[in-house]
């Protein structure tokens, strides 16, 4: 039997990884030797070689991110906020950038309870159930509510809100929760924003393995948004307030989708950590 070193093992990985164009080569060849020990991977110090079943688990495991599987498929779950999700084939993986988002409408929530009221959130394009969960888990006196139309997404999120008391539904968001209109103190989405054009740009992690229903909105990637605006302007109450994710290059697109319906104030763009439009808020006029 084959035994090899923990630190060789690594780097000949991380070295394939790169090779293979893996954003984070380092990280993910870590990620996946501690999972295959049932390790967190700052406990990594604790393994002095790899052999057998172990190591061939691992060559499994690399060769799969190779091939540009997602990491999160290949350990099954992603880290969001304070909260666990189980992910896979069929769902959106949910990105740490989306975090911002979900921290905005977290202290929306707050500042909604704050002033002596059941506060009412509502998350449309739910995916695997990522932003609700954080706002159960963080404002837990909020009744919050989501929606998701793909039916796998679906399975997936409530897998991931069982036991969290959100009300998860499956439909369209423009049509859904119509038993909430005017009653909702902060929507929150992270909709489909990719133009169909930029197919070739996407990462093929995304590309090839998320649900494209996650993806595509149209020709300029704005449809779901313009839907979105609408949609919140009925499911808010006067001075309640949405906020959306959006790519980069749409820092001034989406606000003037909010802008433009003559129904919303308040409307600002946000950057993420590196400094790049990455989401838009607004509040419903009263």
């Amino acid at each position: 039997m084959t035994v090899v070193r923990r630190n060789v093992a690594l780097a000949a990985a991380v070295d394939r990884l790169r090779a293979a164009g893996v954003a984070s080569p380092e990280h993910d060849a870590a990620e996946l030797l501690a999972h295959v020990h049932g390790l967190e991977r700052r406990d990594l110090f604790r393994i002095d070689t790899l052999a057998g079943e172990q190591a061939e688990r691992f060559e499994t495991l690399i060769a799969r991110r190779v091939a540009r599987e997602p990491l999160q498929h290949l350990t099954g779950a992603a880290y969001f906020r304070h909260v666990e999700l189980a992910v896979g084939p069929g769902v959106f993986v949910p990105r740490p950038e989306t975090e911002l988002l979900a921290g905005w409408a977290i202290e929306s929530a707050l500042r909604a309870e704050h002033e002596n009221r059941t506060c009412r959130v509502v998350d449309l394009c739910t995916g695997s159930g990522a932003i609700a969960k954080a706002v159960a888990d963080e404002v837990p006196d909020a009744d919050v509510h989501a929606v998701e139309l793909d039916e796998s997404a679906h399975g997936w999120a409530e897998r991931n809100l069982a036991g969290t008391g959100v009300d998860l539904r499956q439909g369209d968001m423009g049509h859904a929760f119509d038993d909430l209109l005017g009653t909702v103190d902060v929507v929150v989405c992270n909709p489909p924003y990719i133009p169909l054009e930029a197919w070739e740009s996407v990462a093929v992690e995304a590309r090839d393995h998320d649900p494209h229903l996650a993806l595509f909105s149209g020709d300029d990637g704005l449809d779901a948004i313009r839907l979105l605006a609408v949609r919140a302007a009925l499911l808010l109450r006067p001075g309640g307030v949405v906020g959306t994710e959006h790519a980069d290059a749409q820092g001034e697109s989406v606000p003037a989708v909010f802008a433009a319906t003559g129904r919303w104030v308040d409307v600002v763009d946000h950057h993420d950590l590196a400094g790049r439009p990455r989401f838009t808020t607004a509040r419903l006029a009263r």
